[in-house]
């Protein structure tokens, strides 16, 4: 039940959340504001921390209370809802920090997934921070995580640069920027500018492997792998996608391995595996394309058999 003012709080007899059917009572919540992650598609994927927290909450604080609404009615959580977002942020941001100053407890979501990336909830942290009000994380879904977890390119680091500036100059100079950086590197995209991106991104930081996913966690997810310059191709000819893309795009070449290191993974791989499936586990740990090291499996196989047993 959304709110214009915040000086409402949800009834202790309503601060319940239904699941599976049953009806469950959500313990006290501490005063501070709490950061909560929500789904970033299915409903599913709430944690129940998630939901005893915003079923608790005496304020939940979201970007646009229609779509978060849409989780608390699932659940059937009567919160207290308030708008947050870039446009009312300077307004509503002051009477948050009052009501946490009077000991409310807050909760804080985005539209979808992790608060504060890409979202305005960093300036309500910071100030809450700065005015010694205790902040919490209720940690959950990810659309970057999630994408970064099916990409099959390296994780051990990997730099999240959200949205691309729009301009063509700026987007390029950006990517200029980017292209040294020794990680994965992960993306934000809309469907109408998708095509456009993935060429930029293949201008600027060479063929390097990628992964479009979209949709993630949703009944039409859909994860493309490639590179850089095959998946522009497709994209420039294919349908206008809709809904949430994520782009994850492989570190340098030069940092992820080196031809020695290709060579000798290889080496041991085809070993025990088919040339195509040596290839591959080869190409997803180093973060290669994966024709360049099917090409070179294939020489190497060939050459196995020339020398015979």
């Amino acid at each position: 039940m959304p709110h214009d003012s915040l000086l409402a709080d949800a009834p202790a007899s309503q601060r319940s959340y239904t699941l599976h059917g049953q009806r469950i009572t959500a313990p006290s919540l501490r005063p501070g504001l709490h950061v909560v992650s929500t789904p970033i598609g299915n409903l599913a994927d709430v944690t129940l921390r998630a939901l005893t927290t915003l079923a608790a909450a005496d304020l939940v604080v979201c970007e646009d209370t229609r779509v978060t609404s849409r989780l608390t009615n699932h659940y059937g959580i009567e919160a207290s809802l308030v708008a947050y977002n870039d446009h009312n942020a300077p307004r509503v941001r002051p009477q948050i920090l009052e009501r946490l100053a009077q000991g409310a407890a807050v909760a804080l979501v985005s539209d979808a997934g992790t608060p504060m990336v890409s979202d305005p909830g960093y300036k309500l942290v910071r100030d809450a921070i700065e005015e010694g009000i205790a902040v919490s994380s209720a940690p959950g879904a990810s659309a970057a995580l999630a994408a970064l977890t099916v990409a099959g390119l390296p994780t051990d680091r990997f730099f999240f640069e959200g949205f691309l500036p729009p301009k063509d100059g700026a987007r390029a100079n950006r990517l200029a920027e980017l292209k040294a950086v020794p990680a994965t590197l992960v993306f934000y995209e809309s469907g109408p500018r998708l095509a456009g991106s993935l060429a930029a991104m293949a201008t600027a930081l060479g063929d390097r492997a990628a992964t479009v996913a979209r949709e993630l966690t949703k009944a039409y997810e859909t994860v493309y792998r490639g590179t850089l310059v095959s998946l522009a191709t497709d994209f420039a000819v294919a349908e206008e996608p809709r809904g949430e893309i994520v782009v994850v795009v492989g570190p340098p070449v030069e940092e992820r391995a080196s031809a020695d290191e290709m060579e000798a993974s290889l080496s041991s791989a085809l070993d025990t595996l088919s040339v195509k499936d040596a290839a591959a586990a080869v190409a997803a740990r180093l973060g290669l394309p994966r024709r360049g090291v099917y090409a070179r499996a294939v020489e190497l196989a060939a050459a196995r058999r020339a020398r015979g047993p």
